[in-house]
């Protein structure tokens, strides 16, 4: 059985054209019943579906995972007030986790996006991820060339430093993603999966075959 249906994406594709407060509140038990419900079903679900195998999970709340459809429009030109997709992170700290540590996932009508890895990070653990790369690229450049890796997700992706501290340079020259200051990855999918029976299939493997990944960082910084 599907989790979501049809109207799922059909409410986000109105919206598109229609994205101000009158249309919503017009529609909003459409929303409630076809999008906000449904999601917080599907994402107690990826939650208690992790959880049986991770520990780090069990108490997570999906209130605390699933982030606000209002978008925040105080510093931004656009003053569209509402997200074109639902989003949510599963991580042990759900929303507040500086890093995933789990996995993140976005549902709209353009796209389903899986992403996993590192997005902010402070100072500290910065250059504790930059020094542990550089002390053991091997492994690294292992575990981000592993075949199911690169064939889900491709290449690690993040904003980089141009100056980066002295007795890193030499390293980074062999491995250039210690210049990094984010190590994120994503892959997506067409919107038709978001219908599908095997959705959570889908974002339990992302989780599953990134892992590894998240497994190198965390050895280095507690997330």
């Amino acid at each position: 059985m599907a989790f979501f249906v049809p109207d799922f994406n059909d409410f986000f594709i109105e919206l598109a054209s229609n994205n101000n407060k009158d249309w919503f509140d017009v529609n909003r038990k459409r929303y409630e019943e076809n999008v906000r419900e449904p999601f917080k079903n599907f994402v107690g679900h990826i939650i208690s579906e992790i959880a049986k195998k991770d520990k780090a999970f069990k108490d997570l709340e999906v209130k605390d995972c699933i982030f606000r459809i209002n978008r925040d429009i105080r510093f931004s030109k656009d003053k569209t007030p509402y997200k074109m997709q639902v989003s949510a992170v599963v991580a042990p700290e759900g929303k507040k986790s500086k890093a995933i540590n789990g996995v993140y996932f976005e549902l709209g009508p353009e796209h389903l996006r899986v992403y996993g890895g590192i997005y902010e990070i402070d100072k500290e653990d910065l250059l504790d991820v930059r020094e542990a790369i550089a002390n053991d690229p091997k492994k690294f450049k292992k575990i981000i060339s592993n075949k199911a890796f690169v064939e889900m997700f491709g290449e690690i992706h993040g904003a980089k430093n141009k100056i980066i501290p002295k007795h890193l340079k030499e390293s980074a020259e062999k491995e250039p993603l210690i210049f990094n200051k984010q190590w994120y990855f994503y892959t997506e999918y067409n919107s038709e999966v978001i219908l599908q029976d095997d959705l959570d299939k889908i974002i339990l493997n992302c989780y599953k075959v990134g892992k590894p990944v998240e497994k190198f960082f965390n050895d280095i910084i507690k997330r």
